[in-house]
């Protein structure tokens, strides 16, 4: 048995989906929250599985609420309904923690498969929905690619180096940078070159920006 907890705004709305659901046999509606509070209080009351959430939901509360589920309770699965096919409404609800959704003019046999797929752990997305997320995945891949070659790159930097980065990060130029040191100015000249290559950056603003993986 499936247990599901309805959370929408309009009650009305929820007796409605919940009169629907429970003429399947494998699905059982457990209670129902018209708000982002009252919903959190009925997970703590009660054992669920599937979480409805409405995007309708004021102040970006489904947001909210979805995220809120997904780390206090990473088990449940959420299926968020009313969206319309836009992939970054949907990447949204996504990346705080939604496994499926059900479009405004989904049916409800799409939104029965759907809560049967969440169960199972399956995502059921359409094909530009899949390709959305294939490129946001292949897009934080390379990002977290080049956060591990800062960090390999920054590891590189002799305490010096890291000095002059940090007063470069200041805005200082090598004359301020030379005085504050108190060494030459064609020593800083050497070291900004030597941080530039080992960063492999073009410029100053760009080797200031391993400032934040450095710290």
């Amino acid at each position: 048995m499936i247990k599901i907890l309805l959370v929408n705004e309009t009650r009305l709305i929820s007796n409605i989906l919940s009169a629907a659901i429970e003429d399947e046999q494998d699905l059982k509606v457990v209670g129902s929250a018209t708000n982002v509070e009252e919903a959190l209080r009925r997970m703590q009351q009660t054992e669920v599985d599937v979480v409805l959430v409405s995007t309708r939901l004021p102040d970006r509360g489904a947001l909210f609420l979805t995220q809120a589920i997904s780390e206090l309770a990473p088990e449940t699965k959420i299926v968020v309904i009313g969206l319309t096919e836009n992939k970054e409404q949907v990447l949204q609800y996504v990346e705080v923690g939604a496994l499926g959704y059900v479009l405004k003019n989904d049916s409800v046999e799409d939104l029965i498969t759907t809560i049967r797929a969440a169960q199972d752990g399956r995502a059921l997305v359409s094909p530009d929905i899949a390709a959305a997320l294939m490129q946001r995945v292949s897009e934080l891949a390379h990002l977290f690619s080049n956060i591990e070659t800062g960090i390999a790159a920054t590891s590189s930097l002799t305490p010096r180096e890291i000095q002059v980065l940090e007063l470069i990060g200041q805005g200082l130029t090598n004359q301020e940078i030379a005085e504050k040191l108190v060494i030459e100015v064609g020593t800083v000249k050497n070291h900004v070159h030597n941080i530039l290559d080992k960063l492999n950056v073009a410029n100053r603003e760009q080797a200031a920006a391993y400032l934040a993986i450095l710290k």
